[in-house]
């Protein structure tokens, strides 16, 4: 009887897909809830330390000082905590898993420097440049019309090119 059944099983499968994925070859399709590992987009990081506080493994590390971010792959349960707590939403699970490995994998992240602000232009200087630009403005409106090549295309000529033209003409003259 027992040869009845493994006959059995074995005819079952020879007609059909193998049960295992060829892994290396097909990658694994991933479903949608599937938590997987925590990355990081440090750049919109602020080093708050709510993902710290609220990892029940304490398998985040956030230092202010040194502006790093660390993470334990090995002590990480993928709970998801830290990614709804985070104000600025930089943290997401990722599908997939950390790699096997014979160490504990520890990832450290380090906030970029920021480039120094530009100065604000102070509103005294915004208001000393309006009435000059006012000035040539209402200079080009009464200026009387020449030929038509100069209709056609409208000029805005600059101070030291009409200081550069007049100096060209004079030696002519």
């Amino acid at each position: 009887m027992a040869g009845l059944k493994i006959g059995k099983m074995v005819m079952r499968s020879l007609f059909k897909s193998p049960a295992t994925l060829m892994y290396p070859v097909v990658p694994r399709e991933w479903k949608e809830r599937t938590r997987g590992r925590i990355e990081i987009e440090i750049e919109n990081c602020i080093l708050c330390g709510i993902c710290s506080r609220k990892c029940p493994t304490d398998a985040i590390t956030v230092d202010r000082d040194a502006k790093t971010w660390t993470i334990r792959r090995m002590g990480c349960i993928q709970c998801s905590c830290c990614v709804e707590v985070c104000p600025k939403k930089c943290l997401v699970n990722v599908a997939g898993y950390t790699t096997p490995d014979v160490t504990k994998i520890e990832d450290t992240f380090t906030k970029p420097e920021e480039p120094p602000k530009a100065e604000a232009v102070k509103p005294a200087e915004a208001e000393a440049d309006k009435p000059a630009e006012a000035e040539e403005a209402k200079a080009e409106a009464e200026a009387p019309a020449g030929d038509g090549a100069a209709d056609a295309k409208p000029k805005k000529a600059s101070k030291k090119k009409a200081a550069e033209e007049g100096e060209q003409a004079q030696p002519d003259a």
